[in-house]
């Protein structure tokens, strides 16, 4: 019986020192941002949707009343057999200055003819060039800048860590101005972050701290550009951050709250 109590004890012991070891450790704070540039244009529409559009398009004319146009343009038709058939006198005073419908309907057919559509594709794209914005217009673009995190260089979202009497979201504003010039100018959603990653250092490296507790805020670019002094940087849209984002742990953490 006794020793079973000396067992227990120190089981009970070996807890108490892990919990007051967990409790001991110190976590650098770190602020990330997640800046998206928003679709330009409307995505294109597969082959189900445009059937399903036209479909709509033909229901709605087919319930539609006829505009003042057309309800013109069908008197005007009768006019002109009343007037062929000698039933109706003309008035050559407004005749010659008078516009059909008919008139204006040429008119918005010649217009429609030289209006061109803009190309959903740019330049960008044909080149590849993930550093610019005007590519992808379907597409959410996020940014990942080049940063060196331990010994080595790593794509990640823009972060940096907490310094004394700064809010997480002072950090997060300040960390973007630091890490991407001043000419990028975005809009953050809220105080609160969106997401959290957290990961140790290497053994060797720990100090003061064991490890980084990252907290992401989210941003939408109104304008400006990351400068290129500053740092590398990419634009990708969501289904190629994988393959820039080596760390698995790391990935899993910001697709949890990518939309």
């Amino acid at each position: 019986m006794l020793r079973r109590l000396v067992q227990v004890g120190a089981r009970e012991l070996s807890r108490s020192q892990s919990s007051a070891a967990t409790a001991a450790e110190k976590w650098d704070l770190y602020a990330g941002v997640l800046v998206e540039r928003l679709p330009v244009v409307s995505k294109s529409l597969n082959p189900l949707e445009k059937q399903f559009q036209d479909m709509l398009w033909r229901v709605e004319y087919e319930n539609s009343l006829k505009s003042d146009h057309e309800l013109k343009h069908e008197r005007e038709i009768v006019q002109a057999e009343l007037i062929k058939k000698g039933k109706m006198q003309v008035d050559m005073e407004d005749s010659g200055s008078k516009q059909t419908a008919q008139d204006r309907k040429d008119a918005y057919i010649e217009e429609l003819k030289k209006f061109q559509l803009g190309e959903r594709t740019t330049p960008d794209d044909q080149a590849g060039k993930t550093s610019s914005t005007d590519r992808c217009l379907e597409d959410t673009l996020y940014l990942l800048v080049q940063q060196k995190l331990g010994q080595q260089e790593h794509l990640v979202l823009p972060q940096g860590k907490r310094e004394e009497g700064e809010s997480m979201r002072q950090t997060a504003e300040r960390v973007l101005r630091e890490r991407c010039g001043q000419e990028l100018q975005v809009l953050f959603y809220g105080n609160a972050p969106v997401g959290f990653h957290k990961y140790k250092y290497p053994s060797n490296q720990r100090t003061e701290s064991v490890g980084a507790k990252v907290f992401f805020y989210r941003a939408s670019l109104r304008s400006g550009q990351v400068e290129e002094k500053v740092a590398k940087f990419e634009w990708l849209p969501k289904e190629a951050l994988n393959g820039k984002l080596t760390n698995a742990a790391y990935a899993e953490s910001v697709n949890k709250f990518l939309l």
